[in-house]
């Protein structure tokens, strides 16, 4: 089976967010399976200098945006088994930023038809096509309404992954003709159209043979005109084919006991070394070195959509508990400024860094005793998973990933692998903060039952791969 996956970032050469760290991960686990699989993404010039030097020239053509002639490089990389292919193209490309652009519906339109055609440059034709959100949404329509000439096309299935609905790439019709160089017909009889706009992320769902989401709850919800985001309906009448997939995390790299950035490795059966990292991450936070008080972190970027307006309303309050709080973001200035300034009023109780830091996040995921996510969505969410994976206890708002991944702690069985509130306000946030730090006070044995549960919960790629392998071999052999 040849699989070629596409998207507009990849980690380790740039990312933004969660598919970033999905088109990192899925592509060299399904390549561990013997699948012959190839990575396509933008060349953008930010990507470090020590891949740079890696990447060799392997082809180039033109691409007809409309009436304009691109220049279309193909880099290669090859490592873990994956071979990476980046599409090269200065004007497009060599940016600041990923997104965020006036012209983002040029970039992205040339990206999609570009890897249409660099299938045959390159003698690379999949069996599989998978894409993902609206940056290569339109791949599947592409290939069935414009490139469909093409005989060496045709076996070709498609599977597009929607990791957040929000970004659904909403131009207008004008770009079929001027940058596509396709008639209208599609987008007058309402295929392409959502409202008065040619929305990317519809075609694809229309168009591809399967649609996946980064979660089973979040599947459901997007099906919901508070999720859809205007797409619920399309998605109902398409939920035949629609499915989600949990996402998982790199195990290696989130290992609590070879991890090396931790001051200490630790396991489920010896959580002494988990202490010694509290001890020292009180110590680089200039918090004061006390074992037993709580210790409460975030790591995320601060934004309404993770729903930090509801621990802003509430911090001040929160800081009146025997706690200390760390946090380690960036996002909405008012949230910045907003923590900032009240943890500058608590120096003994709170330390705040507005910063993008790798290392120091590792160091408090496993470091901490309980980890906010109080997202008002969230498709998939990782930090969850990592959280747990280094025996950090999770107080999530139940949605989405989070309500597949983390059981909330019941008091009468003392089971659980984390703390959940279903209503989404300031006030239920807090209250089930209040219930994790009164287990944590009072019920020390049951504490550490429930953090040797969060532990060894399996959030590994094994299980998602094999329903990603199921669902590739059912589209290939299907008649």
């Amino acid at each position: 089976m040849k699989l070629l996956f596409a998207a507009a970032e990849c980690a380790p050469f740039f990312k933004t967010g969660g598919l970033g760290d999905v088109a990192g991960t899925l592509p060299k686990v399904l390549a561990k399976e013997d699948i012959e699989t190839a990575v396509v993404l933008p060349y953008f010039t930010k990507m470090a200098d020590k891949y740079k030097e890696q990447l060799e020239d392997v082809s180039n053509f033109m691409v007809n945006v409309g009436w304009r002639k691109q220049y279309c490089g193909v880099k290669r990389l090859e490592m873990d088994d994956v071979t990476y292919y980046f599409i090269d193209n200065l004007y497009y490309f060599d940016r600041e930023a990923l997104y965020g652009y006036y012209d983002d519906g040029e970039r992205f339109a040339f990206l999609q038809m570009a890897i249409i055609e660099l299938m045959e440059k390159i003698n690379f034709i999949p069996d599989i096509l998978h894409v993902n959100d609206y940056h290569t949404a339109m791949i599947p329509c592409l290939l069935k309404e414009k490139y469909h000439w093409i005989n060496a096309y045709r076996n070709i299935r498609t599977v597009l992954t929607i990791h957040n609905i929000q970004f659904q790439g909403q131009y207008g019709s004008e770009i079929l003709s001027d940058l596509f160089s396709m008639g209208k017909e599609r987008y007058e009889d309402g295929t392409l159209r959502l409202g008065e706009a040619l929305n990317f992320m519809k075609a694809g769902i229309l168009y591809a043979d399967k649609v996946t989401t980064v979660s089973p709850s979040y599947a459901q919800e997007i099906q919901t005109p508070e999720f859809g985001c205007g797409l619920e309906v399309i998605l109902r009448m398409e939920a035949g084919k629609l499915t989600g997939i949990l996402n998982g995390i790199d195990y290696e790299a989130n290992d609590p006991e070879t991890d090396p950035i931790l001051d200490k490795h630790y396991s489920v059966d010896d959580l002494t070394g988990k202490k010694q990292n509290k001890a020292a991450l009180q110590r680089l936070m200039g918090l004061k070195d006390i074992p037993d008080v709580p210790l409460i972190a975030v790591v995320s970027r601060l934004t309404y959509q993770k729903g930090f307006h509801l621990l802003l309303e509430e911090f001040e309050n929160l800081l009146q508990l025997d706690v200390q709080f760390v946090l380690l973001g960036t996002g909405d200035p008012d949230f910045e400024r907003g923590f900032s300034e009240i943890a500058s009023r608590y120096p003994d109780k709170s330390s705040v860094v507005i910063d993008f830091d790798v290392e120091l996040a590792q160091k408090m995921y496993a470091s901490a005793d309980l980890f906010l996510m109080p997202s008002a969505f969230e498709p998939c969410g990782l930090s969850q998973m990592i959280a747990m994976r280094y025996g950090t206890l999770p107080v999530v708002h139940e949605v989405g990933g989070l309500k597949d991944t983390v059981d909330p702690y019941n008091p009468v069985k003392s089971t659980g692998s984390g703390f959940g509130f279903q209503e989404f306000s300031s006030f239920q946030l807090m209250e089930c903060i209040k219930k994790a730090l009164e287990l944590y006070d009072f019920s020390p044995e049951t504490w550490q039952k429930i953090v040797q549960t969060a532990m060894i919960q399996d959030f590994s790629w094994t299980n998602s791969c094999r329903k990603y392998l199921n669902m590739y071999q059912q589209l290939i052999f299907a008649e």
